[in-house]
C-alpha cells in the first residue's frame, strides 16, 4: 500500500493513457481482420488484404482525399488569420478589445450543432450553394479560436526585450519579425496548426449540415456504418493514428535535440 501511495499519480496517468490509446488498439487490430459479413465488430481470421488494397472500396479514398484538401487549406487559412488576431490582441490596446477576447473563445464554447445549424441558415440567407466553398469557410471559422489561444499563449510569454535588442542592432521590422518574431512563436503556430487540421479532418456535424452533395471522409464513415463497416476504414484509421504518433515523437526528438544544443 505504501508503494501504490507513493505512485498513485504515475498508476493514475498510465491507467488514463491506457483509457485514450485503447480505441486505437481495437481499431488497428480490426484492420488485420477478414470479416464473413458485412460489419467488422467481430475477430475472425487474420488477413493482410485490407492493408493491400486501402482503396477497395468505392467512393472511401476519394471522400479521404477530399477532407485531406479541406484540411489543409482550413490549417492555411485559420493559422494566418489566427496567428493576425493574436499578435493584434497581445500587441495592441484598442477599443472593443476585451470583448473581442471573449468572443474568440465563443465557438469552443458553444455546441457544434448551434453553430452548424447557424453556419447553414447564414448560407441559405446568403444564397451560397452548398459544397467544397461553404464547408471550407465553416472549419476556418471554428479552427479560429483554436488557433488564436495556442498562438495567444506563446506570444504573451515572448520576452520584448528581444526584440528591441534586434532594432538596437538596427535590423529592420521584417528583419526582426523574420528572424526573431516568428523563430519564438513558431511553437505555438505549430500548436495551432496542427490542432485546426485535426480538427477539420475529423469534424462531421457542421460539415454534414453545410456539405450539401459533399461528402467527407467522417461523412462517407458515419453512412458505411448503416449498411456495413469496410476493414479498409480501419486500415485508414491505423495510418493516421501512426503517422500522427510519429509527429510528435519527431518534433519532441528535435526539440530535446535543441535543449541539448543549447545547454552544450
Amino acid at each position: 500500500m505504501r508503494w501504490i501511495r507513493q505512485h498513485l499519480v504515475v498508476i493514475a496517468g498510465l491507467l488514463t493513457l491506457a483509457y485514450m490509446i485503447l480505441p486505437n488498439v481495437v481499431v488497428m487490430v480490426f484492420s488485420f481482420n477478414k470479416p464473413n459479413g458485412r460489419f467488422n465488430y467481430a475477430w475472425q481470421q487474420f488477413s493482410l488484404d485490407a492493408w493491400k488494397d486501402p482503396c477497395g472500396v468505392a467512393d472511401m479514398c476519394g471522400s479521404l482525399s477530399l477532407s485531406l484538401q479541406l484540411a489543409a487549406w482550413a490549417t492555411v487559412g485559420a493559422v494566418v488569420l489566427g496567428t493576425m488576431i493574436a499578435f493584434a490582441l497581445v500587441r495592441y490596446r484598442f477599443r472593443a478589445r476585451g470583448a473581442i477576447n471573449s468572443l474568440i473563445f465563443l465557438p469552443m464554447a458553444m455546441p457544434e450543432v448551434v453553430m452548424a445549424a447557424s453556419l447553414l441558415t447564414l448560407f441559405l440567407n446568403m444564397g451560397a450553394e452548398l459544397g467544397f466553398w461553404t464547408v471550407l469557410i465553416a472549419h476556418i471559422m471554428f479552427c479560429l479560436s483554436f488557433v488564436v489561444t495556442a498562438v495567444k499563449a506563446r506570444v504573451m510569454s515572448m520576452d520584448p526585450r528581444l526584440e528591441e535588442a534586434a532594432r538596437d542592432l538596427y535590423a529592420g521590422p521584417v528583419q526582426t519579425f523574420l528572424r526573431v518574431t516568428l523563430p519564438i512563436a513558431a511553437p505555438g503556430i505549430a500548436a495551432g496548426a496542427l490542432l485546426a487540421f485535426a480538427l477539420s479532418f475529423d469534424d462531421f456535424i457542421i460539415t454534414n449540415f453545410n456539405a450539401g452533395s459533399t461528402v467527407t471522409f467522417p461523412m462517407f464513415v458515419w453512412g458505411s456504418a448503416q449498411r456495413g463497416t469496410p476493414v479498409q476504414i480501419n486500415v485508414i484509421g491505423t495510418a493516421m493514428f501512426v503517422i500522427a504518433v510519429l509527429v510528435v515523437v519527431a518534433g519532441q526528438m528535435v526539440t530535446n535535440r535543441r535543449k541539448k544544443t543549447a545547454t552544450a
